[in-house]
């Protein structure tokens, strides 16, 4: 796994052992990237579920200004710490150890991101759960842009209800990211 693009280009990063964690592949991680290019440059990036950090780090590679990482898994937050280091864009960043509902309460008039980035472990209720926080603690804009992963095969349709619309969805083999902005 590496940074596609940007200033850490091509450098390398390092994921959590164990089966805690999905890295997402380069090659989803560069289209997905191709897509947000418009919205990176200058933004506040929310890297919720973080695992390895790749996300946040390649946001911050691409220009954004900071990146905020969260996870509650021990080797996966050393990791984040080990690919901010290595890639020297640790002093844009923050992480939050623990629980990422408990992380979005305590960011709660702090902070508001451009872009959030959610990779929950699947066949949860996370998505619903972090969507409807992120909301209550008014931790976007209108202007924000959500993208959840998640199984190819999830019914989105209950962001409607939340007070989202689905902008997108891109389908991959197995997953999907599904993008959406606030409904008004």
């Amino acid at each position: 796994m590496r940074v596609v693009a940007g200033k850490a280009r091509r450098l390398l990063l390092k994921t959590p052992r164990g089966e805690n964690t999905r890295p997402t592949s380069d090659r989803i991680k560069e289209t997905l990237f191709n897509m947000l290019q418009p919205y990176v440059a200058g933004s506040v990036f929310l890297d919720l579920f973080a695992g390895s950090g790749q996300m946040g780090i390649e946001a911050l590679s691409r220009g954004a200004k900071k990146a905020v990482f969260v996870d509650s898994d021990k080797e996966a937050l050393r990791c984040i710490r080990d690919n901010l280091m290595h890639t020297r864009l640790a002093p844009f960043s923050g992480i939050f150890d623990g629980d990422a509902f408990n992380a979005l309460r305590r960011m709660s008039g702090k902070e508001q991101f451009d872009i959030v980035f959610m990779d929950p472990p699947y066949m949860t209720d996370y998505v619903e759960n972090a969507l409807s926080l992120i909301l209550k603690y008014n931790l976007i804009t209108s202007e924000s842009l959500i993208i959840a992963e998640a199984p190819i095969d999830k019914d989105f349709s209950f962001a409607l209800g939340l007070g989202y619309e689905i902008i997108e969805e891109k389908e991959y083999k197995t997953n999907k990211h599904v993008f959406l902005k606030t409904g008004g």
